[in-house]
């Protein structure tokens, strides 16, 4: 057995990367790395009874070269009796729609293929043909970049993609037991030229970083794959705290894509697991995926902002996110784009009624016998129906409103309640409040409520607020 193989043999083996009598997607650029991937994929085929699928990618990008590629692999397909799938890629149209970097829209569409030809065969692995010598280019590009163990992973051995998972297992071989394989079996792979430029940071880090560095330590591939996976593993195990802490210190609300952390809760922990459930809050938040321009310094403006003894702060984070620090929470959301801008005002003209509200919570109206017991509950408000001066007023808090309530000796701005009750900015301007027809507050809704005088009687008039369901889903 060649030496790539043992070291592949060895390194599959001992993390059970690939399970027999299973479906595997090889992606196969006609490459040495690749085509050395799926021959010794093709020598277990029988002993680990798998099915094997190559799929190639045409990125358009190098154009009669790449078409050259493909039926290179076409052709090695057909020679090995490989089922083959090629697709092609508009690589140049999406990194303009996006406006994102040629490698970065070759990648996110190149695995969109990937993950159709998952799901089109109901695959379980990708193994694709990374080896030692990528891992240790990533991960000095890690060090370079980041400054957080999140960016010195490296490359996975394995993860989760489509229904099943990608596997790397050639990250154990260098690349040059790759090509002494290659060349063992008489395989003449195809021979990408722009891997010899150093326009790239990866080329360069490649042809002339990394040789030194193998001059150094022959077995710099294998310390830095052991790293690698150490980080991961201590890396996985900090996330997984981070992701109870969140169900204890986060409040996450799906539909209107809010967060609101508990800054007292957070604080109780350690600080390694504050930055992780930051990170888990913005992959929350960005659906499509956390902006590459969000860095080290958005992570120490958030750790910075929880301790910092101040009431009411606003940061802006990239893609128009509001991070904004309220009294005891935290709250992240997104910079709305209103259409119409007026406050919400609308009228209950009689009892029974109904009014759905713009954010979709809902006014019920109706008469009632029972009136202390109902009346202590936050979402209710009773008061007698004869003291009740028709049409009845629901709206949006306004500059100077005052209001009357029930333990208060004459009347208070709702600005100055607000900040008694330490209520965010943001949820001060959802706050609703209920008007007689002399715009006379009878109820700032789920907070204060005009006092009913002691000889009152009824029939009561029962308001009850209820709150859309959608905006609740996490």
């Amino acid at each position: 057995m060649y030496m790539m193989e043992t070291k592949a043999e060895a390194f599959v083996s001992k993390h059970q990367l690939i399970k027999k009598h299973t479906t595997v997607i090889v992606g196969v650029s006609g490459g040495p790395d690749s085509v050395a991937l799926l021959h010794f994929l093709l020598q277990r085929k029988a002993t680990y009874h798998l099915k094997l699928i190559a799929v190639s990618v045409d990125h358009q990008l190098r154009g009669d070269e790449s078409v050259a590629d493909i039926e290179y692999v076409q052709q090695l397909c057909e020679k090995w009796n490989v089922p083959f799938e090629a697709r092609q890629i508009d690589v140049t149209t999406y990194k303009k729609t996006h406006k994102i970097g040629t490698q970065l829209a070759a990648r996110t569409l190149r695995y969109k293929v990937f993950e159709e030809m998952m799901l089109q065969y109901e695959a379980d692995y990708l193994a694709l043909g990374h080896h030692g010598d990528d891992q240790i280019e990533t991960m000095l590009m890690g060090m370079m970049r980041t400054t957080t163990l999140q960016g010195l992973k490296g490359i996975p051995y394995r993860r989760v993609f489509a229904k099943g998972e990608i596997v790397r297992p050639l990250l154990a071989v260098t690349k040059a037991e790759i090509e002494a394989y290659c060349v063992a079996h008489h395989i003449n792979p195809r021979i990408d030229p722009s891997n010899a430029e150093i326009d790239y940071t990866r080329n360069e880090l490649r042809l002339q970083v990394v040789p030194i560095l193998q001059k150094k330590n022959h077995l710099l591939h294998k310390t830095v794959q052991q790293l690698s996976e150490t980080i991961q593993e201590d890396e996985q195990y900090l996330l997984d705290q981070a992701s109870k802490l969140i169900g204890d210190a986060v409040e996450l609300m799906d539909r209107a894509l809010h967060a609101t952390i508990a800054i007292n809760r957070l604080l109780q922990h350690p600080v390694s697991l504050q930055r992780r459930v930051f990170r888990l809050t913005l992959n929350y938040l960005y659906k499509l995926g956390v902006p590459e321009n969000i860095s080290y310094t958005h992570e120490q403006i958030f750790l910075q902002l929880l301790r910092e003894n101040t009431s009411n702060k606003v940061i802006h984070f990239p893609e128009k996110l509001l991070v904004e620090k309220s009294y005891d929470v935290i709250q992240l959301y997104f910079l709305q784009e209103k259409v119409d801008d007026k406050p919400y005002h609308g009228l209950i003209q009689q009892v029974p009624s109904r009014v759905v509200l713009p954010n979709q919570d809902v006014l019920i109206v109706r008469k009632t016998d029972h009136v202390e017991a109902i009346n202590r509950r936050a979402d209710f408000f009773i008061y007698p129906e004869a003291a009740l001066r028709f049409p009845l007023h629901i709206r949006h808090r306004k500059n100077g409103d005052r209001m009357a309530y029930e333990g208060l000796q004459g009347s208070k701005k709702l600005k100055d309640i607000f900040i008694d009750d330490k209520v965010p900015r943001k949820k001060r301007n959802d706050t609703y409040v209920i008007t007689d027809n002399q715009d006379d507050i009878l109820w700032l809704v789920g907070m204060r409520k005009k006092a009913i005088e002691p000889n009152s009687h009824g029939p009561y008039v029962l308001f009850e607020y209820v709150k859309s369901d959608i905006k609740g889903e996490s």
